[in-house]
């Protein structure tokens, strides 16, 4: 009788499992049912801030029935999530959903900008720049001023890669007891960056960009130096100069910075979740401290001796903590500084420009016309345009009349990968990639 009532058990048992399993097989079904398209802003009356994607109409109306795949298109500190993001089955769908994202990792690559001011035409070619050449679907988290966000939706709705392109638009947020010390840092919003993986909370990756950047290769370049990372490394940046002798650190610093010449924060890769976790070295106390613990009180002992901001900081962190930075070459964050005073970017001579940074303005002047010419030649190319005729042809006309600078002379350099990238994306297509 024992024996009859422990087999009765067991075949209960697998009967259970054997429920569970094909409600998970239906929920992952229903998940991946076609249709899915482009993410674009909507306003939901039912869900303020909550972003529906085209082409599943069906589902945002079924809140009932099922969990909806909905992200929050406008975050705020003291938002929860909507009301309707969860249905009926809200407990099992998210333990189906969680399992299969252990087995099908997301395969986007995040990107964040901070766009203050009138940085709106900056940020949007940055963005081009990016989308053009990338392979992997991109997610950007846009930190903007209010007054910009409306302006941002209407410009990158109309993004033609379909698919490929999803984005995210915050206010700029900093902690209340200190939001005025932080606004005020070196630029307007510039020391929001150090906040990204307080905020972003879900991002596990990310690559953080100033406005004034131009990918010249795809984004997914730079972010397979995530797979390079040792197991004390947690972000990445290029040196701040190449030759020490034209160095700004090194000659005028009043504060410590790493290595020999500094890092430079405009290109800046980081494993949020090793940033969430590590506790840093410090000058301040022998208790160590995590990121959210460290920067009120570095800014406190630092504001009278720092000069650019948020970058001094960073540089600050890692002097005390030099094993947890990954440094990459210059080409993948080449400024003025690489050229106006004689070409001193070796690896940039030799295999081209990955990434143009830029900086002090120079792509709105005629100081650096050579840099001034790829920004030009970006914004206005026209999505779908053959890129051989409409942009690398006409860009390289162009560098040829500013030849009498020092960037000039070696204008080759911010050509020579763009035109290797044309070539491999053109090889892409035609394999049907």
């Amino acid at each position: 009788m024992r024996r009859l009532a422990r087999v009765a058990l067991l075949c209960l048992g697998c009967g259970v499992c054997s429920l569970l399993y094909g409600l998970s097989q239906l929920a992952l079904s229903l998940e991946q049912e076609p249709g899915g398209g482009r993410e674009r802003q909507a306003r939901d009356p039912a869900a303020p801030g909550v972003r529906r994607q085209a082409g599943s109409a069906g589902r945002g109306e079924a809140g009932a029935r099922r969990c909806k795949n909905l992200s929050v298109s406008f975050w705020n500190s003291y938002w929860m999530l909507p009301s309707d993001v969860c249905g009926m089955n809200c407990f099992w769908e998210a333990a189906f959903r969680y399992d299969y994202m252990k087995t099908h990792p997301s395969e986007k690559m995040h990107l964040a900008v901070v766009a203050c001011g009138e940085r709106l035409e900056e940020t949007v070619t940055m963005l081009r720049s990016a989308v053009i050449f990338s392979i992997r679907p991109l997610h950007f988290h846009i930190f903007a001023e209010d007054q910009l966000h409306e302006r941002f939706k209407d410009i990158l709705d109309e993004f033609p890669y379909e698919g490929k392109v999803n984005y995210t638009l915050y206010p700029i947020t900093f902690p209340t007891e200190s939001a005025a010390e932080w606004k005020k840092l070196f630029k307007p919003c510039a020391s929001q960056r150090l906040f990204l993986p307080l905020i972003l909370k879900n991002v596990d990756s990310l690559l953080y960009v100033d406005t004034d950047i131009l990918f010249l290769r795809p984004v997914d370049d730079i972010w397979s130096f995530l797979g390079k990372f040792n197991s004390t490394q947690i972000a990445a940046m290029a040196p701040e100069h190449e030759e020490p002798r034209i160095g700004w650190y090194n000659r005028f610093a009043r504060h410590p910075y790493y290595g020999v010449t500094g890092i430079n924060s405009g290109v800046m890769l980081m494993n949020m979740t090793r940033i969430r976790r590590k506790y840093f070295k410090n000058d301040m106390t022998p208790v160590r401290l995590q990121w959210g613990e460290i920067l009120m009180p570095l800014l406190k002992k630092y504001k009278l001796n720092i000069t650019w901001g948020d970058q001094d900081l960073l540089n600050i962190m890692f002097f005390h903590n030099p094993e947890s930075l990954y440094v990459f070459p210059c080409q993948w964050n080449y400024r003025p500084d690489h050229c106006i005073y004689g070409s001193n970017c070796k690896a940039a001579e030799e295999e081209g420009i990955f990434i143009l940074h830029g900086n002090r303005g120079v792509y709105h002047d005629d100081k650096q016309p050579t840099f001034r010419a790829v920004y030009e030649a970006i914004k206005n190319y026209s999505f779908g345009d053959d890129l051989v005729h409409s942009l690398l042809q006409p860009l390289e006309l162009e560098l040829q009349k500013t030849m009498h600078t020092y960037c000039g002379r070696v204008y080759k350099v911010f050509i020579k990968q763009l035109t290797k990238s044309i070539k491999d994306l053109y090889a892409r297509r035609s394999k049907g990639r």
